[in-house]
């Protein structure tokens, strides 16, 4: 287990309160658990600024998959960058939509290269690239 570090930390009453109403909401024991939680999202941030780190992206893409070889462009961006798009799952959620997850693994300037060509393909409703972690170095 990593050696724990006890740390203080001031601020106004009124944002401690507004931060202890958020934290209860989302069920967390202690600030302090939320406050970890806070540093890792800002290193993960961090991760993300250096082109050449290895990251994780989760992009999801909703489109009508009646539009006409729709489907053929984005599976053809796919298979164009298969060292990087290591997942993807296709959901049908209704008669006229669909869902496409993909999970890309790789450098951040290439998985944001890879979400802004399927993002701005024409006829994709909405998307949202996720940018996460491999876990290195977030204890």
């Amino acid at each position: 287990m990593a050696k724990i570090t006890r740390f203080s930390v001031s601020a106004e009453a009124e944002l401690l309160e507004k931060f202890d109403g958020i934290i209860g909401k989302m069920d967390y024991k202690s600030r302090s658990e939320a406050i970890r939680d806070l540093i890792r999202e800002r290193l993960v941030s961090e991760e993300w600024k250096e082109e050449e780190k290895e990251t994780v992206g989760i992009l999801g893409l909703v489109y009508g998959h009646e539009i006409r070889e729709l489907t053929e462009t984005l599976n053809r961006i796919q298979h164009q960058y298969i060292e990087t798009i290591i997942s993807s799952a296709h959901i049908h959620l209704n008669h006229h939509n669909c869902l496409e997850v993909i999970i890309l693994k790789g450098k951040s300037v290439l998985i944001k290269k890879i979400a802004d060509e399927l993002l701005s393909t024409r006829n994709v409703k909405h998307g949202k690239l996720i940018m996460t972690t491999t876990g290195s170095g977030i204890d």
